[in-house]
């Protein structure tokens, strides 16, 4: 059996090994009004990782009796395609994908006002269509302006991303790699304009002071993130990015 060799992530100069530093992003896109048969949708594109986001509804809740008298269901379903990753990966959801699916929908439902729409369904569908690492913050980036596109009533946007911990280095958003064989991963999600947490997950081990490095450092990221996602939605309806 070939044992896999832990490449070196940080250089001598602390570059990783896309040529960034511990605290910078990669190449940020983002859209939205991209699907025209959904009724609100966007596209988020972190380095190589790509993302579509749909949402449907408000809509009667089907089956009848799943439907809730004085709030919406808000249905969730996160997805990575088999040409997403390097190795084909295999066709319906996975364990990993119905566990993340709940985790954006969580997330999602503490800034949706569902009591809006007693009785009603509303569906997301997050689609990774290549992955590089941080696809479930990049989903639930792009989940947060698809709803916003679709009208849905929100008390405010989500913008996530990860944080990691790799060659004793605390970085922000790592790749596919630097996740790989880091010692930490942590996705952040945040509600910007309250600064509220929504999604906080640590995989691997850090200190205390580790620990809020990793949160300022997300913090920082996010606030970019946020800014790009006000500019796509004033770019489609030529709203100030005040009214965002």
């Amino acid at each position: 059996m070939t044992q896999m060799i832990k490449p070196k992530l940080i250089d001598e100069n602390g570059k990783r090994l896309d040529g960034r530093g511990p605290t910078d992003l990669r190449p940020l896109k983002i859209e939205v009004s991209v699907l025209e048969k959904s009724d609100g949708s966007a596209y988020v594109e972190l380095g190589k990782t790509k993302v579509y986001a749909a949402v449907y509804g408000p809509k009667e809740a089907h089956p009848k009796h799943l439907a809730i008298p004085d709030r919406a269901i808000l249905n969730c379903r996160y997805h990575m395609t088999s040409f997403s990753t390097d190795e084909r990966k295999i066709l319906g959801m996975t364990r990993r994908e119905i566990e993340l699916s709940k985790v954006i929908r969580d997330a999602l439902e503490s800034v949706v006002f569902l009591e809006e729409f007693p009785r009603s369904a509303i569906d997301v569908f997050v689609e990774v269509v290549q992955a590089d690492g941080g696809t479930r913050t990049a989903g639930l980036t792009a989940a947060s302006l698809a709803l916003a596109d679709a009208g849905i009533p929100m008390r405010e946007l989500i913008a996530a991303v990860a944080v990691g911990k790799v060659d004793g280095t605390i970085i922000l958003d790592p790749s596919d790699i630097e996740d790989k064989y880091g010692e930490a991963d942590m996705p952040v999600g945040i509600a910007p304009s309250s600064n509220t947490v929504v999604l906080l997950q640590l995989n691997g081990k850090m200190t205390k002071d580790e620990f809020k490095q990793g949160l300022e450092l997300a913090q920082m990221g996010i606030q970019k993130i946020y800014q790009a996602q006000r500019e796509a939605l004033r770019r489609r309806y030529g709203i100030s990015t005040t009214e965002v």
